[in-house]
C-alpha cells in the first residue's frame, strides 16, 4: 500500500497536519492493521474536507448577507432623505396654499 495513494498527504490536500501525519502512520502499519484503520481514516478525511466545504459556503454566504445590508441600509437611507425633502416641499405647498386662501 503507497501512502499517496490509499492516504492523502500532499500539501494540495489541504488537511490538518495531525491528520496527514497520522495517515503516514497508518499507512506504515502491517496490511492487515493499516485496511482496517485506513477505512475509518478515509471517513474522517471525507468529513473534514466536508466540513471545510461547508465552512466555506457559510462564510461567502455570510459576506453576500453583510453586503445586501450594507445596500439596504444605504437604500434605506436615501428613502427616508427622499421621504423627507416630500413632506417639506408638501408642508411648504400647503402653508403657500393656506396663505392665498385669506
Amino acid at each position: 500500500m503507497r501512502p499517496s495513494t490509499r492516504f492523502p498527504d500532499a500539501p494540495g490536500e489541504d488537511l490538518p497536519r495531525e491528520l496527514v501525519e497520522l495517515g503516514r502512520r497508518i499507512a506504515a502499519l502491517p496490511q492487515s492493521h493499516a485496511k482496517e484503520l485506513g477505512e475509518s481514516y478515509t471517513q474522517v478525511v471525507d468529513c473534514v474536507k466536508r466540513r471545510r466545504r461547508i465552512l466555506t459556503l457559510v462564510q461567502e454566504a455570510l459576506s453576500q448577507l453583510r453586503l445586501d445590508i450594507k445596500y439596504l441600509m444605504f437604500d434605506l437611507e436615501v428613502t427616508r432623505e427622499e421621504r423627507n425633502e416630500l413632506r417639506s416641499q408638501l408642508d411648504e405647498n400647503q402653508r403657500d396654499d393656506f396663505g392665498n386662501s385669506w
